[in-house]
């Protein structure tokens, strides 16, 4: 049986598998390579120069993409009293407090991110073996435990992701849609590029960004220059 369907297979005849492309050439690319019959997610895969089995090492965090990923987030938020009615007035798609612990312990997870005030924590961490494994778990890190309920949810329905290094140092994040503009995938992956260099941990030694690749949903990768990845400084 072939590894890939033939549209996989055509579409990786454009790339050469060998080169590394500039970022305007890569998106491109992507473009011309995504002929699935739907709007594919544009997702980008870097490989750090870090040994993510030392907390030191360790790079997570958070970004709101200037354009989003074109999707629109479900957000639940865990609060009470007078910060449960601030997250229903900016526009939280779900509230509550023990409710929302119970209906999660009984299997419903119908939300993309959590967000949590500080004090609803002891109340929430009962829910770690559940939600830690799908990276649901609020974290001050990434700010979903927090006070300004409002900010949070701003940003996460304006496009905020997060990114953290898996066990071998790589990190996968969608940065838009095909059906974006070339201009609008090139900010996004350049924020995001440009975040990463920013959190570079200090005990992390030699070349940082090893490699860095876009792909759609359904499609090839592309590889890209490290050195052309990050954006002009204005």
């Amino acid at each position: 049986m072939p590894k890939h369907g033939k549209k996989y297979v055509e579409a990786a005849k454009l790339i050469d598998a060998d080169k590394l492309y500039d970022p305007e050439e890569a998106v491109e690319l992507i473009k011309k390579t995504a002929n699935a019959k739907f709007d594919q997610t544009v997702e980008i895969a870097v490989k750090l120069g870090v040994d993510p089995k030392h907390a030191d090492q360790q790079v997570r965090g958070a970004v709101v993409l200037p354009y989003g990923t074109g999707k629109t987030k479900r957000v639940l938020v865990f609060a009470k009293g007078e910060k449960a009615k601030e997250a229903e007035a900016a526009g939280a798609d779900f509230v509550g407090a023990e409710d929302m612990v119970g209906k999660i312990q009984g299997g419903w997870a119908d939300f993309d991110v959590a967000v949590a005030t500080p004090d609803m924590m002891g109340m929430v961490g009962r829910l770690g073996k559940i939600l830690g494994p799908k990276g649901l778990m609020p974290n001050p890190k990434v700010g979903t435990v927090t006070l300004d309920v409002t900010r949070a949810i701003n940003e996460i329905k304006a496009g905020k992701i997060e990114y953290r290094t898996d066990k071998a140092g790589n990190i996968h994040a969608p940065i838009g849609k095909v059906s974006f503009d070339n201009e609008k995938l090139l900010k996004n992956f350049h924020t995001l590029i440009d975040t990463l260099i920013k959190v570079k941990p200090a005990a992390a030694k030699g070349q940082y960004m090893k490699n860095i690749s876009l792909s759609a949903t359904m499609g090839p990768g592309v590889r890209i220059n490290p050195l052309k990845a990050p954006g002009k400084k204005e």
